[in-house]
């Protein structure tokens, strides 16, 4: 199952919503990488990158949530500090599987992208509405 961006997700703030469209690609690459059986390396790899781009992203939340002084930052960092998390210990998972595996790709299917959903659609909407006050 492929990440899907839709209107569902839509924040109406223009800098995260292209930011979550390339967060959401970052996603698919993953699971197109393990799909392909390009082995752990091009996994590793493409979960790095996804790593990177999920700071950056978070980064700019969090300081436009700084900027319209929004109440739940803090609740807010907590709930990106668990997807930190989750990619963790995917990349541990990758490791001791020694490559990508369907347990491994279910993980990322209920883990990453599932989560991802919740969280735009609930905490990420309720940022955007909060900024239009």
């Amino acid at each position: 199952m492929y990440a899907v961006f839709d209107e569902s997700l839509v924040t109406g703030n223009e800098m995260i919503d292209s930011q979550h469209k390339e967060l959401i690609s970052k996603i698919n690459d993953l699971v197109k990488s393990c799909e392909a059986s390009t082995g752990m390396v091009t996994a590793v790899n493409t979960l790095d990158y996804l790593s990177e781009y999920t700071d950056f992203h978070f980064s700019a939340e969090e300081k436009l949530q700084e900027e319209i002084g929004y109440p739940k930052l803090e609740e807010h960092k907590k709930q990106h500090e668990h997807l930190r998390q989750v990619v963790k210990d995917l990349h541990e998972m990758l490791v001791d599987e020694e490559g990508p595996s369907p347990a491994f790709v279910e993980q990322v299917q209920k883990n990453v992208i599932e989560w991802l959903y919740t969280h735009i659609k609930g905490f990420d909407r309720a940022v955007a509405e909060y900024a239009k006050q």
